[in-house]
């Protein structure tokens, strides 16, 4: 049987796409890679924002998904959307690596320090660390941006430490900031594979229970804060403890809270926001 693997063309996701091959090989399997491009690839200059948020590296897999051009699609949990397309599900996760953000270029935080990062989640919770920092707005691939870095001389950037782990780049780490300090987003640090719904079974042996469990709670909780909010969002399951996070793009405030319920919680973290807007 021919099973059709999608997958962004960067390096990293590539990188990703051979792990999720390895874990899907099979007797009677033939796996095909699909490289796709997607409105997060072909758009390198605006803000995620402008372009969708989250969802702009995902959509064109999905869809193609759905056109029956591939039968898997590997996407980073962190980019998926909090919940599936009607037609689509998860099928497995595959074992988390590690989930935290990584400071690139330092080995701490000093004030007045200047910093690249696309990412408003990591935007908010750095200038309420601290609020004398300036947030450079950087795009592009790893790659991209650890050269950027020493060509606008900013001092540091942040990156996922589990992306930069799996290109054999965990030299440039300098820190990796703990969840109590940078709450990461839903799902980072794991690799989710997208199929049709009722053809779970593509994949269903590659995934981890632990991964899942933890990674779907974390979305929950996203979906809960629901879309209406638009505070930089963020949440992540430890294996014991949810906790969930809505800020101020500018630091100026932040709410962190815990709970059992993702529900709950997120519900819990959109009227926090509700009362600061």
């Amino acid at each position: 049987m021919l099973v059709r693997v999608g997958s962004r063309g960067s390096r990293l996701a590539l990188t990703q796409a051979d792990r999720a091959l390895s874990s899907l090989r099979a007797p009677g399997i033939e796996l095909a890679l699909v490289p796709i491009t997607t409105a997060g690839d072909r758009d390198r200059s605006r803000p995620f924002g402008e372009i969708g948020s989250r969802g702009v590296f995902v959509k064109e897999l999905e869809e193609a998904l759905l056109d029956r051009r591939i039968d898997v699609a590997v996407h980073s949990a962190k980019d998926l959307t909090a919940t599936d397309p009607e037609g689509l599900a998860i099928g497995a996760f595959l074992r988390r690596e590690d989930p935290r953000d990584a400071l690139c270029g330092a080995v701490e935080l000093r004030p007045g320090m200047r910093i690249g990062t696309a990412s408003v989640r990591r935007k908010a919770q750095l200038l309420a660390l601290d609020p004398t920092l300036s947030i450079e707005p950087l795009r592009g691939n790893i790659d991209t941006r650890l050269r950027k870095r020493g060509e606008r001389g900013l001092d540091a950037i942040v990156l996922a430490a589990c992306g930069l782990d799996r290109l054999g780049l965990g030299r440039e780490i300098g820190h990796r900031f703990e969840p109590e300090a940078m709450l990461p987003e839903a799902g980072q640090g794991a690799l989710a594979l997208q199929v049709r719904a009722a053809e779970e079974h593509l994949v269903a042996a590659a995934d981890d229970p632990e991964t899942r469990e933890r990674v779907e709670a974390e979305r929950a909780v996203v979906a809960a804060v629901g879309g209406g909010c638009l505070a930089p969002t963020a949440a992540y399951h430890d294996g014991s403890t949810l906790t969930g996070l809505v800020a101020a793009e500018d630091g100026s405030w932040i709410e962190r809270r815990t709970g059992a319920d993702p529900g709950a919680l997120g519900a819990e973290l959109a009227d926090a926001s509700t009362r600061h807007s």
